[in-house]
């Protein structure tokens, strides 16, 4: 299926590596023009030279999301160097967790000021170029944990489920200007930090983290976790002139963990 994404003009925030990565390397096998930001320079370089190996453009911006400037800074070098802007992928965010008998409430500050926060600015600020062309696609990866709040994973879950509320008016706000917004909500994943969260646990229970991975996933009824190539074809689709119709929607990647309805 030809997605025509060829020459489409892309940011993909948090995409230094794991998921943002994956997604900016799919896109970028569609042929698409991609600026990758994070705030490892390095691990940034590397992606780039990725997305040009894999058939797309790169370019790279390092920033730190959590202020309106660096958004802006962002945004700018993007739609100044491809002459516009088409897809937003935000991916960028990690937050801490902690019992909630125990945790420190400014972890919550944390986790919004990121992942809330910088979304919305990314999404104001991309969706003005968007409009004058008439057409664009802003996916927003939040995280099964929206709907699945745990004591030990509340600043997560507060940010998830933000994003959740906040894509839904984003949607509806810009739907008639032919911009199409959707979430993808992905369960356990295959990445680095899943690996370091996961190596606690490994290491009290006397475990190799691949072992601890493996049990994790085999409780789903997919069998395995999630891996990042698949939340990167899962976005590049939603990203897409395939997809036409599906709006302020929300794509769970968990393997059917999942036991909310719908």
């Amino acid at each position: 299926m030809d997605l025509g994404l060829k020459g489409k003009r892309a940011i993909v925030t948090g995409a230094s590596r794991g998921i943002g990565r994956e997604c900016a390397i799919e896109l970028a096998k569609e042929g698409a023009r991609v600026c990758v930001t994070a705030r490892d320079e390095a691990l940034l370089e590397k992606a780039v030279a990725d997305i040009n190996a894999a058939g797309g453009e790169g370019m790279s911006v390092s920033a730190d999301l959590t202020t309106l400037d660096e958004c802006k800074k962002v945004v700018d070098a993007a739609a100044g160097e491809f002459g516009g802007l088409d897809i937003l992928i935000n991916c960028a965010g990690a937050a801490k967790g902690g019992d909630v008998l125990d945790i420190d409430v400014d972890l919550f500050t944390d986790a919004l000021s990121l992942k809330t926060y910088g979304y919305i600015r990314m999404a104001q600020l991309a969706s003005t170029h968007m409009k004058k062309g008439g057409w664009g696609r802003i996916i927003n990866v939040c995280g099964g944990a929206g709907a699945s709040p745990a004591r030990g994973n509340l600043p997560t879950s507060f940010a998830n489920i933000t994003v959740l509320n906040s894509s839904r008016g984003l949607s509806d706000a810009v739907a008639g200007d032919g911009i199409i917004v959707n979430n993808i909500c992905p369960g356990m994943t295959n990445t680095q930090r899943a690996r370091d969260l996961m190596q606690g646990a490994a290491d009290k229970q006397g475990k190799d983290v691949e072992e601890v991975l493996k049990e994790r996933g085999s409780k789903t009824p997919a069998g395995r976790i999630c891996e990042p190539e698949e939340v990167g074809r899962m976005a590049a689709f939603l990203a897409s002139e395939a997809n036409s119709y599906s709006f302020g929607s929300a794509i769970y990647m968990d393997g059917g963990a999942r036991r909310g309805t719908p």
